[in-house]
């Protein structure tokens, strides 16, 4: 069958891979709750039922507040399906946050997953005038109805003719979905995507050769874009989507389930090889010998032109060090996707070289969010690069170098923001990213920075902070920064330690733990990042330099607000947080 509009993914399913005995499954007691495509499209039915039932109409805003689950996609399918408006939101925004997307999206029905949730939401509830219905998925003890008794009333008003002919009103070209974005540079913004859009990033992936298997892991949040579409490819596949239990789970779960595709962000893939150098500093002299041996020949891979020698030596390593990774791991990956930020050429490499290709692309919500990835085909995975444009997508780079593109990828503009619309895309289609890059020979894209963070100095040279961000955090020491300087003399940073390593390194060299602000101040921990400071400054030049920098206490993370949902930096943030220490930087 053709499948045309979101929700066509499940007749696909059905009619495809009919004996698949997995769709969705995630954990629950201790236990794999599986779900198969017919219960899958048999809930989302019943689902769709409850809410007609409820009065939800085409147009309608329906939100699903709630971590990675099979309900997730059951509610997510139910909603587009009758024509309404699927809007997923974060669990882990602060209550102005919702406040404003629930107002500004003018939400009609809100499903909040638990009793943590919905302590959180609950003391706006009210101010959204919109708002008729409101479900929890298992908090059985609230005041609100709960999911079982929307399938309930699913399953006693049941409308098939209805629903299909709901479902053939719905056109390609029809929104789907509004994706509220992560708000790193202020306040969050409807991004309205239609059918075809996401469904066009779904189907020229599907195009990219792979071994693709009949098992994905997945545990990044389904709100986010590259999660959400990614699912979405699973199900054309007619993968098995199992839902990691949480990030602490991710080892285990890959151990249980052995999939062969999972999308991640890059610093758990550095969290893993910091883990891999850690521990072979226990190891035995000789043993340790060979283990560093091995590690480094890995972080030195590249996927052309590696030579006889490197090959030779490769296979030994892969023999007596790199499978045995593999099996720690959990070893049976055909690609894991790196997206949402750059990831650095000495970790793609390394994963790559160890037996867990590394994939790289880029996009944003805005682009559906695929604009270019890394592609099996000749020149098309290059590490440090972000790969080839996805088919159908055009990509230019304008004189400042800010990467530009058009295709069915392009959404339909901001939600009730027809100036910011104009402002993004231009006359003739071109959605301007932000972003500056740069393309290859070949085509490939390479990520440079972001052209609102780029600043001049008060010498009138240009600095990257993200360039040299991305280089200084390669240090084991150092777990974020943020590079400063506009209309200043110099370049300055603000550092927060990787406080796990530091107390490894501390225990190492017999330096008693405190506290971080203590570790901060401590001169042998200055001195030690000192020397880190200098090494990684010699990489740019003069004007580039961090001249001065402080360490931070800190630990930059999402719940106190300085990351975002998808673990991005946000700097307006954290400029406001550290606004005296700033001004102090650059007397």
């Amino acid at each position: 069958m053709e499948v045309t509009r979101l929700f066509d993914l499940q007749d696909n399913y059905l009619e495809k891979y009919p004996t698949q005995d997995t769709a969705l499954a995630c954990k629950r007691n201790g236990v794999w709750l599986k779900f198969s495509i017919q219960e899958y499209v048999e809930l989302t039915n019943y689902m769709s039922y409850g809410m007609m039932k409820l009065g939800i109409e085409p147009g309608d805003k329906v939100a699903i507040v709630s971590s990675n689950r099979p309900e997730w996609n059951m509610l997510d399918f139910a909603a587009m399906q009758i024509g309404a408006i699927s809007i997923p939101i974060y669990p882990t925004i602060s209550q102005d946050d919702y406040r404003h997307i629930l107002n500004h999206a003018e939400m009609k029905m809100i499903f909040i997953e638990g009793k943590e949730l919905r302590t959180k939401l609950e003391p706006i509830l009210p101010e959204i005038k919109s708002l008729k219905e409101i479900f929890t998925f298992v908090d059985q003890q609230s005041q609100y109805k709960y999911l079982d008794q929307l399938i309930e009333l699913g399953k006693e008003n049941q409308q098939p003719e209805k629903l299909a002919q709901l479902k053939a009103a719905v056109k390609p070209g029809d929104m789907a979905t509004i994706i509220y974005t992560s708000g790193t540079t202020g306040t969050q913004k409807g991004v309205m995507l239609s059918h075809s859009n996401i469904l066009g990033n779904v189907k020229h992936l599907e195009n990219i050769p792979s071994k693709w298997s009949n098992k994905a892991l997945s545990f990044l949040p389904l709100c986010h874009a590259y999660e959400r579409m990614l699912v979405y490819l699973y199900q054309y596949l007619g993968m098995s989507v199992y839902y990691a239990e949480s990030l602490g789970t991710i080892a285990e779960n890959i151990k249980e389930i052995q999939p062969t595709m999972m999308s991640c962000v890059p610093r758990l893939l550095e969290k893993i090889y910091d883990k891999l150098y850690l521990s072979g500093k226990k190891l035995p002299f000789f043993n340790r010998l060979i283990y560093f041996w091995a590690f480094n020949l890995a972080t030195k891979f590249q996927l052309e032109g590696m030579s006889k020698w490197y090959t030779m030596r490769h296979r030994v390593a892969d023999k007596l060090v790199y499978s045995k990774w593999r099996t720690a791991i959990g070893g049976n990956f055909d690609i894991v996707v790196s997206g949402g930020s750059a990831i650095q050429p000495h970790i793609a490499s390394f994963f790559s070289a160890i037996g867990m290709p590394v994939f790289e692309g880029y996009g944003l919500s805005e682009t559906s969010p695929v604009i270019a990835v890394h592609q099996r085909v000749k020149f098309g995975r290059q590490i440090g690069t972000v790969g080839l444009p996805l088919e159908g997508v055009e990509v230019r780079l304008t004189d400042r170098n800010e990467i530009i593109c058009r295709g069915h990828n392009v959404m339909l503009g901001y939600y009730k923001d027809p100036e910011l619309t104009a402002q993004m895309i231009d006359k003739d289609g071109w959605f301007h990213t932000g972003d500056t890059g740069k393309l290859g020979a070949k085509g490939q894209l390479t990520i440079t920075g972001r052209l609102k963070s780029i600043f001049k100095t008060s010498f009138g040279k240009y600095v990257n902070p993200q360039a040299i961000e991305s280089k200084f955090t390669e240090s084991a020491f150092i777990e974020n920064m943020i590079v400063l300087g506009e209309n200043k003399q110099f370049a300055a940073a603000l550092i927060s330690p990787d406080f796990a390593f530091l107390k490894s390194w501390c225990k190492k060299h017999k330096i008693e733990y405190t506290t971080n602000q203590e570790m901060i101040e401590n001169p042998l921990i200055i001195k030690r990042l000192q020397v880190e400071i200098k090494h990684y400054n010699h990489y740019f030049g003069d004007f580039e330099q961090v001249k001065r920098y402080l360490l931070v206490p800190e630990e930059w993370t999402q719940p106190i607000g300085f990351l975002s949902p998808t673990l991005k930096i946000k700097r307006n943030v954290i400029e406001a947080y550290y606004a005296d220490k700033i001004e102090k930087l650059f007397q």
